[in-house]
C-alpha cells in the first residue's frame, strides 16, 4: 500500500477528511507534521494513532534550516507522496527539490496565488472560482496543476461561496492523491 505524509498548520479539516476517506483504504497515512504546536489537527493524528511531529519555525535561523529538518523528519517515514493540507509555509528548494509533494490551493490557479485566495476569488470578475491541487515547486502556488474543481459564484453570498469552496477542496484533494499515487505504478 502506498504511503503518504500530511503537513498541516491549523484545524486539520482536510487532514481529517483524508484520514477518514483514504487511510488504510487507498493509502496509508504514515506521518503527519505541523508547524503549529497548537494546531487542532494534532488531535486527529492522536485519534487515529498516526505518528506526528511538531517542527516550529521559530526554532530555526533560516527557512532552509527549517526545511532541512522537515525533509529529514519526513524521510524517516519513506512516504511515496507528501500532501500539504493547509500547511501555511512557503517552502524553499531544500524541500521542493527533495520531497515529492502536492498542495491544495483555494483558487483556480494561476489566479490568486498566496493568502486570502477565497476572498480574492469571490471578489474578482470571473463567474467561477474553485480549487486547484498542484505539485509543490519553489514558486509559490506555481507547480504543475494536477486537477481543478470549479464553483459557480452566481447567487452566492461570500459565506455560501466559502462553504462550497471548502467542501469541494476535500473532494479535489482526495481525488488528486489517488490520481498521483496511481500514476506512480
Amino acid at each position: 500500500m502506498k504511503k503518504i505524509a500530511i503537513l498541516f498548520s491549523g484545524k486539520g479539516t482536510n487532514f481529517s477528511h483524508i484520514v477518514k476517506t483514504l487511510h488504510n483504504k487507498e493509502c496509508k497515512v504514515v506521518f503527519a507534521l505541523t508547524n503549529n504546536p497548537h494546531a487542532k489537527g494534532i488531535a486527529i493524528a492522536q485519534e487515529y494513532g498516526i505518528p506526528y511531529g511538531v517542527v516550529e519555525p521559530k526554532n530555526f535561523d533560516s527557512r532552509e534550516a527549517y526545511d532541512a529538518v522537515v525533509v529529514e523528519t519526513l524521510q524517516r517515514y519513506h512516504p511515496d507522496l507528501t500532501v500539504l493540507a493547509g500547511f501555511m509555509r512557503i517552502l524553499t528548494p531544500v524541500f521542493t527539490e527533495t520531497i515529492k509533494a502536492i498542495n491544495l490551493h483555494p483558487s483556480l490557479l494561476p489566479r490568486h496565488k498566496g493568502l486570502n485566495a477565497i476572498e480574492k476569488s469571490y471578489e474578482d470578475a470571473h463567474a467561477e472560482g474553485g480549487v486547484s491541487v498542484h505539485y509543490v515547486s519553489s514558486e509559490l502556488d506555481g507547480g504543475e496543476v494536477i486537477l481543478q474543481k470549479r464553483v459557480a459564484k452566481k447567487g452566492l453570498d461570500f459565506d455560501a461561496y466559502d462553504a462550497q469552496i471548502r467542501a469541494v477542496e476535500k473532494v479535489a484533494l482526495t481525488q488528486a492523491i489517488i490520481q498521483v499515487l496511481k500514476e506512480e505504478n
